[in-house]
C-alpha cells in the first residue's frame, strides 16, 4: 500500500489522511469508476423522487465516515494557490510521470474551483464538500494508475 500512500501525498494529501483513505478503501481498482468511490464515501447528492418529480438534496452521508472526514478536512489546503512546496519536491520526483501529471492537474483545478465557489457566496462547508467530491475522482485516478502497474520482481 506504500506506493499508493506516496502517490496521494504527492497530490497534496497529508500523510495521515492518505493512510486513512488507503486503509479504509484498500484496493481502489475494485471501483470501476470514480462515481462508485464517491458513493462509497457518501459524497453523492441524495434524491427524493416520486413519479415525474425529482428533488436533489445534500450529500447522503451513508458512506465511510472516517474517510469522508479525512477528505473534507484535507480540502482546506485548496484555499491557497496551486504550488509545490519545497519539502514535497523530492517526494514528487520519485513518482511516475503519469501520477505527477494527474496530481498537478488536480492541484490547479481544485484550487481554482475552491476560489470560484467561494466567490459565488457558497458557505465554507458546501465548498469543502464539493471540492472533496471532485478530489475523489483524482484520488481514484492516481490510485488505479499506481495499483494497475505491474510490480517489479
Amino acid at each position: 500500500m506504500r506506493p499508493v500512500v506516496d502517490g496521494l501525498q504527492a497530490r497534496g494529501i497529508a500523510l495521515i489522511n492518505a493512510v486513512v483513505l488507503v486503509t479504509e478503501v484498500g484496493d481502489f481498482t475494485r471501483f470501476s469508476n470514480p462515481r462508485q468511490l464517491m458513493a462509497y464515501f457518501g459524497l453523492v447528492p441524495g434524491e427524493r423522487s416520486s413519479g415525474e418529480t425529482v428533488r436533489h438534496g445534500g450529500i447522503t452521508k451513508t458512506g465511510n465516515t472516517h474517510a469522508r472526514r479525512a477528505l473534507v478536512e484535507g480540502v482546506w489546503a485548496y484555499r491557497m494557490k496551486a504550488r509545490i512546496g519545497r519539502h514535497k519536491v523530492d517526494r514528487i520526483e520519485a513518482l511516475p510521470k503519469a501520477v505527477r501529471d494527474i496530481g498537478w492537474k488536480a492541484q490547479v483545478r481544485l484550487c481554482a474551483r475552491y476560489r470560484r465557489l467561494s466567490a459565488r457566496g457558497k458557505s465554507a462547508n458546501v465548498v469543502n464538500v464539493a471540492i472533496a467530491r471532485e478530489m475523489v475522482g483524482f484520488i481514484w485516478s492516481i490510485a488505479c494508475t499506481i495499483q494497475s502497474t505491474p510490480k517489479a520482481a
